[in-house]
């Protein structure tokens, strides 16, 4: 049996040993889609291998601030998982310290070190980039806020771990107009959030298109390496969020047995693939939207969030 604490600190080396992997089976099956071969599964372990073993360089006049927002950034997208439902159907030590809100807090604050830091590097391009994922956030983070409304209307609380027992208690829970629209507005945020089509071409190299990109464009070596494992674990932590949460959240360990959490992991895998065969087939299908249209993109996840609460406040009458 594995104590509590060791299951807490395993949720979060498989979200970020995972992570890389991820991102390297969305494009490997992108561009089988598009006819291509594509890069390897596990290309990403190789660029972050490469660049961790490059020269590091700031921009003249940059501060600490540059620096320490790698870092920053990456341990915020780390700790959520000591929050969420990752493995474990039961809630562990760190489980009931934080709820929904706080892990958007968190991813939040990663969010906002390195715009942050894009800003002090006085580069055009990284402030645009900078100034453009801070103006769209600031619609899409008050839909987090009304999908928590939505989950403490439902579980009487707003921690991620009621929530996932709501959704395995009863499958009439899935099929709630409610839960269905507070779902579709998690998947909405979460398209905006990894940079994805059709808000934001993740691999784009056409500069004034660029979201999520240009604010690293002038990291390098090592910086850069722990940026782009970041943005991979915090597209991971969504994908646990939307699965674990409100699509699927079955799989999980109902006790610290070993085996029973290696096959959680096996399932957390197998789940991650299959959301990023969703994810795949609408970067393959669908067009990046023009820059004045993503925010009646991020609207669009606003308002159903929204229409979920009062959803569920209409039924629970």
């Amino acid at each position: 049996m594995l104590a509590p604490g060791a299951v807490n600190a395993l949720q979060v080396i498989t979200v970020v040993a995972i992570a890389p992997g991820v991102s390297g089976w969305i494009s490997q099956f992108e561009a089988r889609l598009q006819g291509r071969c594509g890069p390897r599964i596990l290309q990403p372990y190789y660029d972050l291998g490469k660049l961790f073993r490059k020269e590091s360089l700031a921009p003249e006049g940059a501060s600490w601030v540059f620096l320490a927002a790698p870092g920053v950034a990456f341990v915020a997208y780390a700790l959520v998982p000591l929050l969420i439902p990752v493995l474990t159907s039961y809630g562990l030590p760190l489980g009931y310290q934080g709820d929904i809100l706080g892990g958007g807090f968190l991813l939040s604050l990663g969010a906002f070190v390195v715009a942050v830091a894009a800003a002090d590097t006085g580069a055009p391009y990284a402030q645009i980039g900078a100034s453009r994922a801070i103006t769209f956030a600031a619609i899409g983070e008050p839909v987090v806020l009304f999908i928590t409304f939505a989950v403490a209307i439902v579980t009487g609380t707003d921690l991620p771990y009621a929530e996932a027992a709501a959704t395995r208690a009863s499958a009439a829970q899935l099929i709630r107009p409610g839960h269905i629209l507070a779902g579709i507005a998690l998947f909405m945020v979460l398209l905006a959030e990894t940079d994805r089509i059709p808000v934001a071409t993740h691999s784009s190299t056409i500069e004034l298109g660029m979201l999520g990109e240009a604010r690293e464009f002038e990291h390098s070596g090592p910086y850069l390496a722990v940026l782009k494992w970041g943005g991979q674990v915090k597209q991971v932590v969504f994908f646990v969020l939307l699965l674990n949460l409100f699509v699927v959240p079955w799989g999980l360990a109902t006790d610290g047995n070993l085996v029973s959490v290696v096959i959680a992991i096996v399932t957390l895998v197998a789940k991650c693939a299959g959301l990023g065969v969703v994810i795949a087939v609408i970067d393959c299908g669908f067009g990046k939207l023009r820059l004045f249209k993503i925010t009646e993109f991020v609207s669009a996840a606003f308002l159903l969030s929204v229409l979920a609460v009062f959803t569920l406040l209409i039924g629970a009458g």
